[in-house]
């Protein structure tokens, strides 16, 4: 296994902007196969991307990070080495069927031992991923008549929404939060994450903001590292306000170098779905946003107090000052998604072209069909790697919505 460290640490980031280094991906399955009209709501999803195509665009994706000397690592292959001893592999057997609502025990045995006859720990994680079809299940009885009865056709349903790693946990200056997500179609999604945190030998140890156990939500499309002093947490359709105060108390401690959380209330819509989806930084002082946030807004700065309680203070501004003044600088540029042309706004932003990922301070990946955005940031002096994107943005999720960062270098 190879092992690349910055500073002797497997988990570093202070910001959004900082050289990155090493990050996390999943290369989208077979789960994208197992998408049908009749429950894309259910499973989140708009459309079904063709997972050839999608394949390669995210292939193109992985290679930018490469060509830039930036190590890339697989969720898949993470997990798979997390399952290291029997012992391991089959709690995280048991934990996986359980949570996949399997109940009755015959049943729960027959994919027990299907699970198990996976030549490897990656071949057996990718078909949990990818899902189980009930005309995959070869039984010899009538112990499954129940079970088989009705029309639908999954005994465990895909995890499509698996390639936006952003989402199940977040790094966090030299620890994680692993997050307890919205729905129950995403929440299996977090048990990979426990599995690495707690027994790959890379990533064991890991220090926990959050927990995936916790009561209230948090995903980490909500979840932007201003600098190594401010995080902003988005209160949004995915994310509590619950979980943010939870999150902070387990957050600022005096070992951290965090002192702030900016809880920025923003719409509770599918089109504002998280955070990143309203802006994401570029540089220094520039951030892509959504044309749409520019009026007031409201903010909520929770503080430790001297008498160690987190502190609450709410405050109403423009975006641009609000991140000035996080930022301690005497003014942001903000770059509108599609520039001012309200056609060209509205397209772009449904296709994410305000979430970018920031590889090192000026420079981002973004989708190539939001042309007018990527011209816009060229215009103010952002380097933009053009990535192609006709199936993977049917998933509504951009650059930074696909990508954990692991290691960055602070500033």
């Amino acid at each position: 296994m190879k092992v690349i460290y910055l500073n002797n640490l497997a988990i570093s980031a202070y910001s959004e902007i900082g050289n990155l280094k090493k990050v996390l991906l999943h290369r989208p399955g077979k789960e994208l196969e197992n998408l049908m009209p009749e429950y894309l709501e259910d499973l989140l999803f708009d459309d079904i991307p063709y997972l050839k195509i999608a394949q390669e665009e995210h292939d193109a994706f992985a290679s930018i990070f490469r060509e830039n000397n930036i190590e890339v690592v697989y969720l898949e292959d993470l997990a798979a080495d997390s399952l290291y001893n029997n012992e391991i592999k089959n709690q995280f057997i048991d934990e996986f069927i359980e949570e996949a609502g399997i109940k009755g025990s015959k049943e729960y045995d027959i994919l027990r031992d299907y699970f198990l006859s996976f030549e490897s720990n990656k071949d057996m994680v990718c078909k949990m991923m990818e899902g189980v079809r009930k005309s995959e299940i070869h039984h010899g009885g009538p112990s499954l008549s129940d079970f088989l009865s009705n029309q639908y056709p999954f005994i465990i349903d895909p995890m499509p929404n698996l390639y936006f790693t952003r989402d199940p946990f977040a790094a966090i200056g030299e620890g994680v939060s692993i997050h307890k997500m919205s729905t129950v179609t995403r929440n299996r999604e977090t048990l990979f994450a426990k599995y690495i945190f707690n027994f790959n030998p890379v990533y064991k140890g890991t220090t926990l903001f959050y927990n995936r156990t916790e009561k209230y939500s948090l995903e980490g499309g909500d979840i932007l590292l201003l600098n190594e002093e401010v995080i902003a947490v988005g209160i949004s359709q995915r994310t509590s306000p619950n979980a943010i105060e939870r999150f902070t108390d387990l957050l600022l401690t005096e070992e951290s170098t965090f002192k702030r959380v900016l809880a920025i209330d923003i719409p509770k819509t599918r089109a504002f779905m998280h955070l990143d989806t309203v802006f994401t930084m570029v540089d220094y002082d520039k951030f892509t946003i959504h044309p749409k946030i520019e009026s007031d807004m409201t903010v909520y700065v929770l503080e430790r107090g001297s008498d160690s309680e987190i502190k609450i203070t709410k405050e109403i501004g423009r975006l641009g000052d609000i991140l000035s003044k996080a930022l301690g600088l005497d003014g942001v540029d903000l770059i509108k998604c599609g520039g001012n042309d309200i056609v060209d706004s509205a397209r772009e932003q449904w296709n994410d072209g305000s979430n970018t990922l920031c590889i090192s301070p000026g420079e981002v990946i973004v989708y190539s069909r939001n042309y007018v955005t990527n011209e816009i940031l060229q215009q103010r002096g952002i380097k933009t790697h053009v990535m192609p994107c006709s199936e993977l943005s049917r998933g509504r999720g951009g650059p930074r919505c696909m990508s954990m960062p692991l290691i960055r270098e602070r500033l």
